[in-house]
């Protein structure tokens, strides 16, 4: 059995729980002290640096863990180039051998105290919603895949966070997520996307628990949509590009006028994301923006989630041209089109991408208010 002391994010008792595969009563967890040592901040990083000092580094005194145990905080820590040193930590007055995660990245430059509090409020939960995520590949991938994998898993997380956050459905049933029970997941696929199977009961309208089902569902991240209106000129920007989407269906025509989109990154809101989106892909700068819509684009199998706004902008004749990150292999065409257009083509049925119909139609109803303040 081994003792590990830890002082910096791990203290987050729900933050180690989830490491450790464990509920957060079955613990054994006492405050200890690390004397000639200090943590610190980490410039450019959320997470904290323990270096040599003639202070006291206090932290949390884990007891008796098991080699597993042990080699979940490994897997965890060792995304950040951490690793296991042995150390004396004193607990309640009395000296105990323990092990304690340090590093020799020379390029972490210590900024200062670091906080837990301030840590905690500003990242504990959607950290926690990472490593459950980021913990359910323990003995199942190396840990350079899960480093690969690690924007992705924070960005779902984010997405569980914003869910968690924000829900103005109308749900006339009354019924919620804790009406669901019995939950079993698995993951079969888990890449760049994952696909979880569930199985589990949910509430009938009887009031009766139904029988086991399976649900498979396409794990996404949130993702952001932006028409940008230009009220002055009358007219928006669309953008072209290749999409795999339909393309895998059979369609002849995988290249699609859309509006601009993107995917939110970890803890970016969706406003920010709309705005970052708007340079990269088409390279404008917005004005105001207006929410259209905070809708699920396929909920009977997917979690992708969309924040869908207009955004006002200005759109002279030379705006349009091809954009995209690098990268990201993006090759991106932007057009203009005036408001009559987009409607006509709307009415044709020759825009055939969701998003975009919902926002020219909302943009049909509020057009003359926009017009009116610009």
């Amino acid at each position: 059995m081994t003792n590990v002391f830890v002082y910096g994010t791990l203290r987050h008792v729900p933050l180690l729980a989830a490491v450790l595969g464990k509920d957060q009563e079955s613990l054994d967890l006492r405050t200890g002290c690390l004397s000639k040592h200090d943590v610190f901040a980490v410039k450019g990083q959320d997470f904290p640096i323990l270096k040599p000092s003639g202070g006291q580094a206090e932290g949390l005194f884990i007891g008796d863990l098991s080699d597993t145990e042990v080699e979940r905080l490994r897997f965890y820590e060792g995304s950040y180039d951490y690793d296991l040193t042995d150390v004396s930590v004193t607990v309640d007055g009395t000296e105990h051998p323990a092990r304690v995660f340090k590093s020799d990245n020379a390029g972490w430059v210590p900024d200062g105290p670091w906080s837990l509090d301030n840590w905690a409020a500003r990242f504990g939960e959607v950290t926690v919603l990472r490593a459950v995520e980021e913990m359910s590949y323990f003995g199942q991938r190396s840990r350079a895949k899960v480093d690969w994998m690690l924007p992705l898993i924070k960005a779902r997380a984010t997405a569980k966070m914003q869910a968690k956050r924000r829900n103005d459905a109308v749900s006339p049933s009354g019924m919620t997520a804790g009406d669901v029970g019995d939950v079993s997941l698995s993951r079969p696929y888990a890449e760049y996307f994952t696909l979880e199977e569930y199985g589990l009961t949910f509430r009938r309208y009887d009031g009766s628990q139904s029988e086991k089902v399976k649900r498979a569902v396409f794990v996404a991240t949130d993702a952001v949509i932006l028409l940008p209106y230009d009220p002055v000129r009358d007219r928006v920007l669309l953008i072209e590009q290749f999409r795999p989407g339909p393309f895998a269906r059979g369609d002849d025509l995988p290249w699609q006028l859309e509006p601009i989109a993107g995917r939110l990154d970890a803890e970016e809101s969706p406003e920010s994301c709309a705005r970052r989106e708007a340079q990269e892909e088409a390279g404008l700068e917005l004005a105001e923006l207006h929410e259209v819509a905070n809708c699920y684009a396929s909920p009977g199998c997917s979690t992708e989630y969309f924040n869908i706004f207009v955004g006002l902008a200005d759109l002279p004749d030379d705006v349009e041209g091809v954009s995209g990150l690098e990268q990201e292999a993006e090759d991106i065409r932007s057009y203009v089109y005036s408001f009559d257009a987009l409607m006509q083509m709307v009415d044709r049925k020759q825009i055939v991408n969701a998003p975009l119909v919902l926002a020219a139609l909302w943009l049909a109803r509020h057009r003359d208010r926009l017009r009116g303040i610009a």
